[in-house]
């Protein structure tokens, strides 16, 4: 952490080597100015176990925790949300897309 960082919680990232994803969430995090706190699932066993508690007994990475609240693979913008007090947004994949209006035969 620099000084240059805000103060604000701290923003627990479960990681693992050669994982893109966690390459990707973690350098942008960096770039964010939020206390971080990598934790690198393979040199850690209860971190391990702490994540496969949340992730439905997998070591799915990157998994982020800030205070109690776990996000599993969070996107970018969802671990700024939470990490700013806000609701996180839904993931685009979870979004529910509006049911196509039923078009009645016309006679």
């Amino acid at each position: 952490m620099t000084g240059a960082q805000t103060a604000g919680p701290v923003v627990e990232v479960y990681w693992r080597p050669g994982c893109p994803y966690c390459r990707m969430l973690l350098g942008r995090l960096r770039r964010s100015g939020l206390r971080l706190r990598e934790i690198n699932v393979w040199e850690d066993r209860d971190a391990a176990a702490r994540v496969r508690a949340v992730a439905d007994g997998n070591e799915t990475v990157p998994t982020v925790f800030i205070g109690e609240r776990a996000m599993v693979n969070p996107s970018v913008r969802q671990v700024l949300a939470v990490a700013r007090g806000e609701q996180a947004p839904r993931a685009w994949w979870s979004r529910r897309v509006p049911e196509a209006r039923s078009r009645r035969p016309t006679d």
